[in-house]
C-alpha cells in the first residue's frame, strides 16, 4: 500500500517522508522529542507578514530553549498566494529572516494531497469539515509527534503560546 493511501494507519507523524524546499528526502523522525508546528504557508496571502512575523518570533523565543520546530509547507492551492518556484520561495523567505524549516511545495487538499497532510486533517479535523480552508492553518504537533490541536488560518501563532507551553 502506498503512503497517500497509508495515511490512517500511521502512528505518528514519524512516519512521513517529506521533500525540503532543496528537494531532499526528510524523515519527520529527526523531529522526535520536540514539539512542532506544521502550517501550509504562502508569499501573497493577506495573513503572510503577520504570521511570517509571529512564526519567527516563536522559533525566537522557543526554539533554542524549548526545542519548537516550525515546519513550514508552500501551498498553491489557494488563490494562487504561492505561484513562485522553490528558488523565488527561498528568496522570498529570506527577506523575511525564517530561520524554521521549509519545505517543498505541496497540495493539502484533494486527491494529490500530500500523505502527511491528509494524516493532519484526519487526526484533527475542522470546524466545516476536514479540509484546509486556507493557507496559514497549524498543527499543533506534542513531542511524540501526535496531533494535538488544530488552528485556523486567522489564528494569530503568538495565541498558541498557551497551547504550546503545555507542551513543553
Amino acid at each position: 500500500m502506498s503512503e497517500q493511501e497509508d495515511y490512517k494507519n500511521a502512528k505518528s507523524i514519524y512516519d512521513f517522508t517529506v521533500k525540503d524546499i532543496k528537494g531532499n528526502e526528510v524523515s519527520l523522525e529527526k523531529y522526535k522529542g520536540h514539539v512542532c508546528i506544521i502550517v501550509n504557508v504562502a508569499s501573497k496571502c493577506g495573513l503572510t507578514n503577520s504570521n511570517y512575523a509571529e512564526l519567527n518570533e516563536l522559533y525566537d523565543q522557543y526554539g533554542e530553549s524549548k526545542g519548537l520546530r516550525i515546519l513550514a509547507f508552500p501551498c498553491n492551492q489557494f488563490a494562487n498566494e504561492e505561484s513562485g518556484n522553490n528558488e523565488q520561495i527561498c528568496e522570498f523567505v529570506a527577506k523575511k529572516n525564517v530561520k524554521f524549516d521549509l519545505f517543498d511545495k505541496v497540495n493539502v487538499n484533494g486527491s494529490n494531497a500530500h500523505p502527511l497532510w491528509n494524516y493532519l486533517k484526519y487526526k484533527q479535523g475542522g470546524v466545516l469539515g476536514t479540509f484546509i480552508k486556507w493557507n496559514f492553518t497549524k498543527f499543533l504537533i506534542d513531542k511524540e509527534g501526535q496531533v494535538v490541536e488544530r488552528f485556523s488560518p486567522t489564528t494569530k501563532p503568538k495565541d498558541m503560546i498557551p497551547s504550546l507551553e503545555k507542551l513543553f
